[in-house]
């Protein structure tokens, strides 16, 4: 039953492009139908409404071809030159520098370091130069109603976003995002919006388009939420002698193996960590061979926010550059 909803899923894409045009309105599918029936049931908005929001959404072959190509898919190596460039670096200098005193406060607040904070914006949007250019509500839908794998995911999001905006005062025509539709400076989902934007500045919005502030707080609060342990490590690099370490490499990203066991296994853990602490062996990949770390807690929290290990690294790293460059 699954394989032929995705199969109809991929027809009936094909089908609204099958013109050569970019874009395409939204049909009235069953899967559309069943949108509106929930939205109007369990949100209470008005069935007309919708119907007439929907006639100005269009389903972008652009989104689905990006959909296709994610960076995570690079090794390391190539990984790690998207994000650790000498542009990102000074410009996440400078964003300190422009939003010094809220940095400073929520950094005090709420115990998450201004470097990585900074550094997640950096790594999403470049300090807010790209944060994309889809209109949110085209991206959730082409994504839930034209891209059968992650289909339930969007239709979630787009629900979510749908409320966000009836929240917000937003007319959802309006505000712009990723392919994925993620928002803003930290580029949110709109659950993730709904969950952990502040109003920093206390001006009544949450607005992590453009106010630095509502950001800076947005990302902190998103770490909190997720467990952030104030003062606590991120990450080491590690070497091993042998092979025997490879038996503790294991997919995810939840700290699995204790130190304990890593040193038995002829890895070299910093002698700060204590044999009984759970840490998560990592391998990335070089060019030639392999570097190896310890994840820590707090490594696994930044992945709360992407679950790559890719991407909390390329975070990390960055953070610790953009951190020794302003201190020069």
């Amino acid at each position: 039953m699954k394989i032929n909803k995705c199969v109809f899923g991929w027809l009936f894409a094909a089908t609204l492009f099958a013109a050569g045009s970019a874009s395409a309105e939204i049909a009235e599918t069953d899967s559309f139908k069943q949108f509106i029936h929930n939205m109007v049931k369990q949100q209470h908005f008005n069935d007309a409404e919708l119907r007439n929001l929907f006639k100005a959404v269009q389903i972008q072959q652009p989104i689905l071809d990006a959909m296709s190509k994610p960076a995570e898919g690079k090794p390391w190596f190539q990984y790690r030159e998207i994000f650790m460039t000498e542009a990102r670096i000074a410009g996440g200098v400078q964003f300190w520098k422009d939003n010094e005193a809220a940095l400073k406060a929520v950094e005090s607040e709420y115990g998450v370091p201004a470097e990585i904070i900074i550094a997640i914006i950096g790594v999403e949007t470049k300090y807010g130069a790209h944060t994309g250019k889809y209109r949110v509500i085209d991206a959730l839908a082409t994504l839930g109603f034209a891209y059968p794998p992650r289909s339930e995911f969007f239709l979630k999001e787009l629900e979510q976003f749908l409320v966000l905006a009836r929240e917000e005062h937003m007319d959802p025509l309006q505000p712009m995002g990723s392919y994925a539709g993620a928002m803003g400076l930290p580029q949110f989902m709109p659950s993730s919006f709904r969950g952990y934007a502040k109003d920093f500045d206390l001006d009544g919005k949450r607005n992590i388009w453009t106010n630095s502030a509502d950001a800076i707080a947005s990302v902190a609060n998103y770490f909190v939420r997720n467990q952030w342990r104030p003062g606590g490590a991120v990450a080491y690099p590690v070497t091993a002698r042998g092979d025997a370490y490879r038996q503790a490499l294991s997919k995810g990203v939840k700290p699995d193996t204790n130190v304990g066991e890593l040193r038995r296994l002829g890895v070299d853990v910093p002698t700060q960590l204590v044999a009984g602490e759970t840490v998560k062996l990592l391998a990335y990949q070089q060019q030639v061979g392999e570097d190896l770390w310890v994840g820590l807690h707090n490594f696994y929290v930044i992945t709360r926010y992407n679950h790559s290990p890719l991407y909390a690294m390329a975070v990390y790293q960055l953070s610790q550059a953009i951190a020794a460059r302003k201190a020069s």
